[in-house]
């Protein structure tokens, strides 16, 4: 099958799950998209024993599709830089040393937690893993991604504090978790033993503050060339050029994409926007990315439902699945807990607003998005399968509960 032939289909079955949420189901927008998507796994699965040519075409679309290709090099930066624009940095600043400590710290705790405790659960339930396996699924699930909650806490009167932590820290703990993710996929390839803790941290020092160095002379690159024009067409171009080339040179000089494309996008939301764009282009800056956004999230959930659909799975994973969201839960309990006992700051967040950071810490398709672009000898089905059923809860029962959740804490209606 040709790629306009995958696309195409892609396309419109995203324009479908979305028509249904928005005609039927009304749920939110994130949450709508997991649901259609679980329920098209379900109908495509049941298609194999009552129309098995369906099956098989769904099976050639999948085989046509790199996972890794699709959702790390392409569809990551899109993702990422349109929720970095849309964010208020002004806010950012005020809450700056909190939103850089659990999102540095944080990710660090939440994944060796995780992996740890998998470990060892695996090792009770007599499927012993290497421990590198383990924290390929931690690095890959500690990133948060609340923006579906977002709109629920802004109903219930959350703190302004709280708010801003939870969508900081999820804008960073994404491009930590990537970069993490990718160093121990680049460890695992290598070989441990080819590498010490001085090459370890070097590596990540390089992706990340590369990555860092590199989005603000991205950001800056595209103020500059908006700043001397005037044209809304072509500065939309602009925009979208310098998240692909920008995530492609990234790449290319072996430094965090994610976290350039994040700075990247906070300087043109900010900046940019303030200096550079007249009114109406940056109206038609913020829809077309809004629409991108949208766009990528339906294609991500229908490709989340595409691969489900061809899993090889056993029953232990049904079982792993319930197991790991507990695990999950503990660990980002600890990775806000531990930061603020460390650095003597636990003062500045009571028990409510940690409570509602780790309930409102929301795990979405970037983690399933890592999770589908490993290779199929590392343990590729359990991980897929595990992270799902975490995404899964996370998303239909914490994203759904998270508004009640935060009247109760704060006696909002």
């Amino acid at each position: 099958m040709d790629l306009f032939s995958v696309i195409t289909i892609l396309v419109v079955l995203s324009a479908g799950f979305g028509y249904i949420n928005t005609r039927y189901l009304k749920l939110p927008q994130t949450i709508g998209l997991m649901t259609m998507a679980l329920i098209f796994s379900l109908l495509m699965i049941v298609a194999n024993y009552l129309f098995p040519t369906v099956f098989h075409f769904a099976e050639i679309i999948v085989e046509n599709i790199n996972f890794s290709e699709v959702l790390l090099d392409i569809m990551l930066s899109f993702l990422l830089f349109a929720g970095a624009l849309h964010t208020d940095i002004n806010l950012l600043r005020k809450e700056k040393r909190s939103i850089a400590l659990f999102s540095l710290a944080g990710v660090i705790i939440s994944t060796f937690t995780i992996a740890t405790l998998l470990f060892l659960l695996l090792k009770l339930m007599h499927h012993p893993i290497d421990y590198i396996y383990c924290l390929l699924f931690g690095a890959l699930i500690s990133p948060t991604d609340p923006i579906a909650v977002l709109g629920i806490l802004k109903k219930s009167n959350v703190p302004e504090k709280v708010e801003t932590n939870i969508v900081g820290e999820s804008l960073f703990n994404d491009g930590i978790g990537v970069v993490l993710f990718l160093s121990i996929l680049e460890i695992y390839r290598v070989g441990l033993e080819k590498f010490g803790f001085t090459d370890i941290l070097l590596l990540l020092i390089q992706e990340a503050g590369g990555g860092i160095l590199f989005g603000l002379l991205l950001g800056y690159g595209m103020f500059r060339l908006l700043k001397s024009i005037d044209d809304y067409e072509t500065e939309v171009i602009i925009t979208l050029a310098g998240v692909m080339g920008g995530y492609l040179l990234a790449n290319k000089l072996h430094i965090s994409g994610p976290l350039a494309i994040v700075v990247a996008g906070l300087f043109t939301g900010s900046k940019s926007k303030e200096s550079a764009m007249s009114a109406k282009t940056e109206l038609y800056v913020d829809k077309f990315w809004e629409l991108i956004d949208v766009l990528m999230n339906a294609i991500l959930f229908v490709l989340i439902g595409l691969r489900l659909m061809v899993l090889d799975f056993s029953i232990s994973y049904v079982l792993l699945g319930i197991l790991a969201i507990p695990i999950v839960l503990l660990a980002r309990w600890m990775a806000i807990r531990l930061p603020l006992f460390i650095t003597r700051k636990s003062k500045a967040f009571d028990s409510r607003d940690v409570t509602l950071m780790v309930w409102g810490g929301l795990r979405g398709g970037l983690s399933i998005a890592m999770a589908l672009s490993l290779a199929r000898n590392t343990e590729k089905d359990m991980i897929v399968f595990i992270t799902y059923s975490v995404v899964l809860f996370s998303i239909l029962v914490q994203g759904l509960t998270v508004g009640k959740m935060a009247g109760k804490l704060y006696h909002t209606k």
